[in-house]
């Protein structure tokens, strides 16, 4: 008998096997068969289906270098292992028991069906590849769908837990700005109540990304209050703010053509107070810093430079990627305080929610140039998804 007639016919035998060996590795109390059971049937009758089906060489290639299936048995054990590896996140298993499953499904299989004293056949090795390519499909199938849920869960988790920790917060600050208020004799007091205003400020600004960062993963719209706005007024007030925590800094600011763009102004000056940041942070510190706003082509282009040390070649391609480390913007031991890894994730999740682009381009020579380009005013542009929109949206801090 063949392996997958031996499949479909002794079907029960091999799912004995494989719920023993799911209660042995159960997280936690023992529970019912089926679910111990949940979706094996599937996975072998759609693994039996498609070794039974035919398939070109071709197709066999794509399939064992998981680019493409080979037939409609072959997209079921896609299905069927997608949802049993849900089934097992929800269970409570990690990621290497779900693989135990498979390997020990596997040897099943193949010891049973050679127990049953199967007569020689010439087409058995290439059943066995078959049936182990098949098998293969299946556990990436499901280490794929395992890790997806897990990850939509970890960012939920995330975004739950950044919007909880704003209501404790907001009364850290508020307090502290009414102790800043009173008439405190004591230095000490007066600068402890300092510290406690500046580390509110910090732990906001983190909550402010961890937010923004869990809404972008989970599928949510930047928000943004879309009015036309001065992007030289919101330049020149990120320079201003940035001076005067650095005041041994240049920073040279030109401005060659109109600055008047459709956008989000306090979405836009994090975004240049992230990039001035990083420019005053990784730049060299007797050379002037140099922003830029010029029309072309139809956009407003805003440029930041900074000579210094290069970010590696390597690290430039995934630079704007969420909590990247080891690039010369954040690495270890350099980060700014105050930073989760996420600034330029979010810069640029800001920049293309604006309709925009973000690049950069860093040698030894040049310097590192980070360049944004946002449309310029015209019909049918931005349009906000804020339910209020203020009718100056620059506040001067």
């Amino acid at each position: 008998m063949r392996i997958a007639d031996f499949i479909l016919k002794d079907i029960e035998l091999i799912l004995g096997e494989w719920e023993a060996f799911a209660r042995s590795i159960w997280p936690g109390a023992a529970t019912d068969p089926l679910t111990l059971r949940d979706h094996a049937r599937d996975i072998l009758r759609a693994t039996a289906l498609d070794m039974k089906s035919a398939q070109t060489s071709t197709e066999q290639s794509a399939k064992a270098k998981g680019e493409g299936t080979a037939a409609k048995h072959s997209e079921r054990v896609d299905g069927a292992s997608d949802v049993h590896a849900a089934g097992r996140v929800r269970s409570g298993f990690d990621l290497l028991g779900m693989v135990a499953e498979y390997r020990a499904l596997r040897a099943s299989v193949i010891r049973l069906w050679r127990e049953s004293s199967p007569n020689p056949d010439v087409r058995d090795i290439d059943d066995l590849t078959r049936f182990n390519e098949s098998i293969d499909q299946s556990l990436t199938e499901a280490i794929r769908s395992y890790t997806q849920v897990v990850d939509r869960s970890r960012e939920m988790f995330l975004a739950i837990l950044g919007h909880d920790l704003r209501g404790p917060l907001n009364s850290i600050s508020m307090s502290a700005q009414l102790l800043g208020t009173m008439e405190v004799a004591n230095p000490e007091a007066r600068s402890v109540t300092s510290v406690i205003s500046k580390s509110s400020a910090a732990m906001a600004g983190m909550i402010s990304d961890l937010l923004d960062f869990t809404g972008s993963r989970l599928g949510v719209a930047m928000p943004l209050t879309v009015t036309t706005i001065s992007l030289k007024k919101v330049c020149d007030e990120v320079i201003a703010e940035i001076q005067a925590a650095h005041p041994d800094r240049t920073i040279q600011f030109l401005m060659a053509d109109a600055s008047m763009v459709e956008g989000d102004a306090n979405r836009l000056r994090q975004v240049i107070a992230n990039l001035l940041g990083n420019a005053v942070q990784h730049g060299i510190p007797t050379k002037s810093i140099d922003l830029s706003l010029v029309c072309a082509d139809g956009d407003l282009v805003l440029t930041v430079h900074n000579a210094g040390k290069p970010i590696p070649e390597a690290s430039l391609a995934t630079i704007f990627n969420p909590m990247v480390r080891g690039t010369s913007t954040e690495a270890p031991g350099t980060r700014q305080p105050g930073s989760i890894g996420l600034g330029l994730y979010i810069a640029q999740e800001i920049v293309i929610a604006h309709n925009g682009s973000i690049k950069v381009e860093s040698t030894e020579d040049a310097g590192t140039t980070f360049t944004i380009r946002l449309p310029l005013p015209r019909a049918g542009g931005i349009k906000s998804n804020a339910k209020d929109v203020a009718a100056d949206p620059v506040q001067p801090k």
